[in-house]
């Protein structure tokens, strides 16, 4: 009896063990392959690189609440994918215009990431009427030169807001002393940091008690020169073709009225949208022009958009 009892425990372990190994023999279900997809993304801490700076200012990690603060940027925009990868295309196209200004003016290359900061390289309006790629207040504009109403504003031209912004940061710097404060000065104004550098009786940045915008502005700056020097290291993927391109065009000078963009872009083998697209400066879908000022209008080269 025992006998028995024995083999029939020896051939249902046996059973089992059989059906175990042709279990993991069977081809994955459907279930199981996409929970494995599922599982398959993991979100990592990721390392602080030692020697970050910006415009060759070293940023002090070895502060902890420095290093905590350079930490949460370089996770933030790590891990906002989608925002990540149309800064990716939108650099590609828009850096190869505001890198030569830069130079131009001797104002250091780290500075374009901040005109990413400011707008995300796009043509907006904030809350408080700051606009363009640089989001020029109207009042500076028209200080540094532009032209600011309703039916031209300059600040909307890439170039000239540009070469605006450079004019402002060498003031900034010439009068705060540090290309980073000048940084900061961008977002708070020249006032603003100079009153936080007496008040608090300290001359760095990253030894003032800022606000939320202003505190993390140098770190947000930074987070994306080091993620967007550094593509694969930090995830991102894309081919060259993925980018964004800019789109050749031809000049137009202008000095007389022009009461309908629509019948002007006709004329030029485009449409209105497309105008705009390559002149947002234009405001109106006509041009005043009393003055009789010369404008230059780009046209895109016949075919762009074919």
């Amino acid at each position: 009896m025992k006998v028995i009892k024995k083999g029939l425990i020896f051939v249902g372990l046996l059973t089992i063990v059989l059906v175990s190994i042709n279990a993991l023999q069977e081809p994955p279900t459907d279930e199981f392959v996409e929970k494995k997809i599922i599982n398959d993304y993991n979100v990592y801490a990721l390392h602080v690189p030692e020697n970050l700076d910006f415009a060759g200012e070293k940023i002090p990690l070895d502060n902890p609440d420095i290093y905590e603060r350079m930490d949460r940027e370089l996770l933030v925009n790590t891990y906002w994918q989608s925002n990540g990868l149309l800064l990716f295309k939108r650099a590609h196209k828009f850096f190869p215009v505001i890198e030569p200004i830069l130079e131009e003016y001797g104002v250091p290359n780290d500075f374009k990431y901040l005109a990413i900061i400011e707008s995300g390289l796009q043509n907006v309006k904030s809350p408080a009427g700051a606009s363009g790629f640089w989001q020029i207040m109207k009042q500076t504009g028209r200080e540094y030169g532009l032209e600011v109403n309703n039916n031209v504003d300059e600040r909307y031209h890439l170039e000239k807001a540009t070469r605006v912004a450079c004019k402002y940061l060498k003031a900034a710097k010439d009068n705060l002393g540090s290309w980073t404060l000048a940084a900061a000065a961008y977002n708070a104004g020249n006032a603003g940091i100079s009153r936080r550098l007496k008040s608090q009786q300290v001359t760095e940045y990253y030894d003032l008690l800022l606000g939320e915008e202003t505190g993390r502005y140098m770190f947000r700056i930074v987070a994306l020169k080091e993620i967007m020097s550094n593509p694969d290291k930090y995830g991102f993927n894309f081919r060259t073709k993925d980018l964004y391109k800019n789109i050749e065009t031809k000049s137009i000078e202008v000095d007389s009225v022009i009461s309908d963009f629509a019948s002007f872009s006709k004329k030029h083998g485009i449409n209105y949208k497309i105008l705009k697209l390559h002149n947002p400066w234009l405001r109106e879908p006509h041009l005043n022009n009393k003055s009789r000022k010369l404008y230059t209008i780009e046209i895109p080269l016949e075919g762009s958009y074919d």
